[in-house]
């Protein structure tokens, strides 16, 4: 059986029969919000909270039961098998708690910023960049995320240079964090004439969306430049400057935007630009905490090879879990569940080994 922190569930139901009360009493409005906003938090460790000292509370009722020397044949054998079932159900009931128990990561419910960048293999790296973007795609519309394209540079032959995206939607940074790292594809170019797998690769860089309250900018530290957008034959778009470059002056981070408007150039430069902060933060903190990067899975670090993309042999394998697929086609589908699902798993797995080593 899992040792719990009583303490802990006690405080989190009271906490919750509180809040129940307090919305009951008729708040004002934006304290409704934000209490309804923990309530629903709460809702799903309460429930097992609750269910777990329920199926106790029967687990000792059937024990009772049999140490009862005064209970007849035909009970002592419906309790005897009735009280596997009941210790089942309670330890399902702990481990649940236990994870929902764990340290939250406080960007996990957070929009994110996508950065996908072609790495090394020229052309046929920048197709795989627009592989992987369509991928993701793929998966945000399966999730019910939307996807809206910040800034591109497109391939010679297709794909993408780099792509830049906002991700919006329930718990959008959760699921997608654990893609920042190196991607790279094995794969026959369709101009290889003789047949010869290719190895490229490209980098994803997952940001958790920062707002003003996440991270600071202050006015001096950003200088913004704005230029004319060049067309072909190198006539001006327009008569308004429309590429915006903010260079970040203490970190030397630079973002360019080069839409059609000038005003939503400058508002996504920023949005990428904080994001870019926040997550440099969240990386320096990460590295304070744990200098033995036990949870190096979680830890963002772009230049890990994360996952290789077989397309010859129809696989897909993620390095960090030695987790290998033979559905090459339906990953890059954007059916990402499997991979998803083992990635956080693990990362649970290292977060209890973490706690419990003290």
């Amino acid at each position: 059986m899992i040792n719990l922190p009583r303490d802990r569930m006690d405080q989190v139901v009271k906490r919750f029969d509180m809040l129940e009360a307090q919305m009951a009493a008729g708040p004002e409005p934006d304290a409704y919000v934000k209490m309804a906003s923990e309530y629903a938090d709460l809702q799903e460790i309460v429930g097992k909270v609750r269910d777990l000292r329920a199926a106790e509370a029967e687990a000792a009722d059937l024990g009772a039961m049999l140490d009862d020397k005064a209970t007849d044949d035909e009970m002592r054998e419906l309790a005897e098998a009735d009280l596997p079932g009941v210790e089942e159900r309670i330890e399902a009931l702990q481990h649940d708690i236990q994870i929902l128990l764990l340290p939250k990561d406080a960007a996990d419910e957070k929009n994110a910023i996508l950065e996908i960048r072609a790495g090394t293999g020229g052309d046929e790296a920048s197709l795989f960049a627009g592989d992987l973007f369509r991928m993701y795609e793929r998966y945000a519309a399966s999730q019910g995320w939307r996807v809206e394209v910040a800034s591109t540079s497109e391939g010679e032959v297709g794909g993408f240079k780099e792509i830049i995206a906002t991700v919006s939607g329930k718990g959008v940074f959760a699921k997608l964090k654990f893609e920042s790292g190196v991607h790279r594809v094995q794969r026959v170019p369709e101009t290889e004439a003789q047949g010869r797998i290719h190895t490229s690769a490209a980098t994803v860089a997952v940001l958790p969306e920062a707002a003003d309250v996440d991270i600071e900018i202050r006015n001096e530290d950003i200088r913004i430049d704005t230029m004319r957008a060049s067309g072909a034959g190198g006539q001006h778009v327009n008569t308004t400057d429309s590429a915006v470059r903010i260079t970040h002056i203490p970190t030397g981070i630079i973002v360019v935007q080069a839409e059609k408007s000038q005003h939503q150039n400058r508002a996504r430069a920023m949005q990428i630009l904080r994001a870019r902060l926040y997550d440099m933060e969240r990386s320096r903190m990460a590295d304070e905490r744990s200098e033995s990067r036990k949870l190096q899975v979680g830890s963002g670090d772009r230049s890990e090879r994360i996952r290789t993309y077989n397309f010859p042999q129809g696989r897909v394998t993620d390095h960090r879990i030695n987790l290998t697929l033979y559905k090459l086609d339906r990953v890059m589908e954007g059916e990402l569940d499997e991979i998803v699902d083992a990635l956080i798993s693990d990362h649970q797995s290292k977060l209890l080994a973490d706690v419990a080593d003290g």
